[in-house]
């Protein structure tokens, strides 16, 4: 049931934010008339699909928009919030789902910048380095001061961000997507000192769109969709059944439902890859797997472990120092992505804004984009436009892309629809071998419902996937076979992931286990 306790002073809530209303110049409105309210030391979702309005929302709390219309309240105080730093001196502060991190600083040098202590010049890195141990000591937040941030696990990195936002000053804390790249121990660890912050005052927005976390570790939440608040729940009052057809408008299958795998030939074989990135660290060590048709193989992992250095390979974004990569036989090392594609290898890329779509591009643009020189599409000199609208009307539909035309900016999309227009030209040019890298990150339960049952039809079809997935549930669930990697090697290999659990998956992926290397060999099928 909804949250309808009434306030009768105002002064039970540090944030009321009243109608808010957000048009934008294009004449989209992101937010209609939207009352958010928090109430000191709780933990309060925000959840919604893409599109649905809550980054915008809390874009506007923190100062990076302003509403058209409404007002914001903090602490009884009526404020014009126009611009992040007006937001932190006002204790509201905001951890991005992107750290905000630079890579080559310490963790003390990045927790003071553009902040005193300095020598003259320069940061005083003794001054620095006792904020930092300060802080973590109080808030139970513990990292290591002088370590290089590119050094430090992503889970760290995590507990660095917010504790900027502490010594800053931030009561109120915006948290988006903050266990996107953790681990399950990881997880658990972040939640006790979230706990740890409520039972201090401290009141925590938790952006996420994982159903399970929200059950455990959130007071109350507020549901949006398209632009509008659907209402506010008492967590323990909900199911995530209930959850999910609020925010998607219809019932929504949350568990994956596949058929056995009947693998056959290897499409694509690793053998012995190794890679050195640019600091001389070695990322790939000695990595050897295949993948059949039939099956979908998973690569599990923290974040940085090689995951990425492993996709650049396989589709030409970087060359190996050693080893071997064939698909259907052929060597693959140095080729362009185009003749990857004549091959029948499909990317839906990490991240979609940069690899996956030209943002100012159409629908339509972007998703003939990779067979635009088909005979089918070209009449001699000349591209043939009806069938590439045909072609293009198909895809949107059958992808369900929610849009006004095949004309349609792509950028303008939500993030989900962005993905299905990724996906609906990643899968539909008849590959052999899909690379999925993060399919479903970022995105509602809608289109991750939508895009998990894809790859498990165009897998059943014969097609060989490679999942690489930061989202433990959903490489356990999708993949058939998976692989564990920690500091670029193989740590674990699972024929069957039917009875693994959260808790060794995760002792994989932190290095706490290792298999022994004779039986990770095996995922070679010698």
């Amino acid at each position: 049931m909804p949250d309808e306790k009434t306030v009768q002073s105002g002064e039970q809530y540090v944030v009321q934010m009243k109608a808010i209303t957000k048009v934008y110049p294009n004449g989209v409105a992101a937010n209609q008339g939207v009352d958010f309210n928090l109430r000191k030391g709780e933990i309060h979702a925000l959840m919604g699909e893409n599109g649905a309005g809550k980054s915008t929302l809390m874009k506007m709390l923190f100062g990076l928009e302003q509403p058209t219309s409404g007002e914001i309240i903090v602490n009884g105080e009526k404020l014009n919030l126009t611009s992040p730093s007006v937001a932190i001196s006002k204790g509201i502060g905001m951890v991005h789902q992107h750290f905000m991190l630079v890579p080559s600083l310490s963790v003390a040098e990045n927790m003071v910048l553009g902040m005193v202590p300095r020598k003259g010049l320069f940061i005083d890195q003794a001054k620095a380095i006792e904020i930092t141990r300060e802080y973590a000591e109080k808030y139970n937040l513990h990292v290591e001061p002088e370590a290089k941030v590119m050094d430090i696990p992503v889970g760290m990195k995590q507990k660095v961000e917010i504790l900027k936002a502490l010594v800053r000053g931030a009561k109120i804390l915006i948290l988006d997507e903050p266990t996107a790249v953790l681990t399950t121990q990881e997880t658990t660890e972040l939640f006790k000192e979230l706990l740890h912050l409520k039972e201090q005052g401290y009141t925590i927005v938790f952006i996420s769109h994982k159903l399970n976390e929200i059950m455990q570790i959130t007071d109350r939440l507020t549901i949006m969709r398209n632009g509008r608040s659907m209402g506010v729940y008492n967590t323990r009052d909900v199911t995530k059944e209930e959850i999910s057809r609020l925010m998607v408008g219809r019932d929504v299958v949350l568990t994956v439902q596949k058929e056995q795998a009947q693998p056959t030939d290897t499409v694509l074989r690793v053998r012995d890859v190794e890679y050195v990135n640019e600091w001389n660290k070695k990322m790939l060590d000695k990595v050897s797997f295949d993948v059949r048709k039939g099956e979908i193989l998973g690569i599990a992992g923290v974040e940085g472990n090689g995951q990425k250095e492993l996709v650049d390979m396989l589709f030409g974004f970087n060359t190996p120092n050693a080893g071997s990569i064939t698909v259907n036989g052929e060597s693959v090392i140095g080729l362009s992505q185009q003749k990857l594609r004549q091959l029948g290898v499909s990317l839906v890329p990490e991240d979609r804004m940069i690899y996956g779509i030209a943002s100012s591009a159409s629908i339509e643009e972007n998703v003939i984009s990779d067979r635009c020189s088909d005979k089918r599409f070209n009449k001699g000199p000349l591209f043939n436009m009806k069938a590439i609208h045909a072609e293009s009307d198909r895809l949107i539909e059958d992808y369900t892309v929610l849009c006004k035309s095949r004309k349609q900016q792509v950028g303008m999309l939500s993030g989900g629809n962005i993905q299905k227009v990724v996906v609906a030209r990643e899968f539909s040019n008849d590959p052999v071998l899909i690379l999925a890298d993060q399919p479903t990150r970022g995105i509602d339960v809608g289109a991750t419902e939508f895009i998990r049952k894809k790859l498990v039809e165009l897998s059943r079809s014969g097609i060989a996937v490679l999942l690489i997935s930061a989202d433990l549930n959903e490489v356990m669930e999708l993949s058939d076979s998976l692989i564990v990697m920690h500091n670029g090697h193989i740590a674990a290999y699972f024929e069957d992931t039917s009875a693994l659990s959260d808790d060794v998956m995760g002792e994989y992926m932190l290095g706490l286990k290792q298999q022994p290397e004779e039986e990770v060999r095996r995922v070679c099928h010698d």
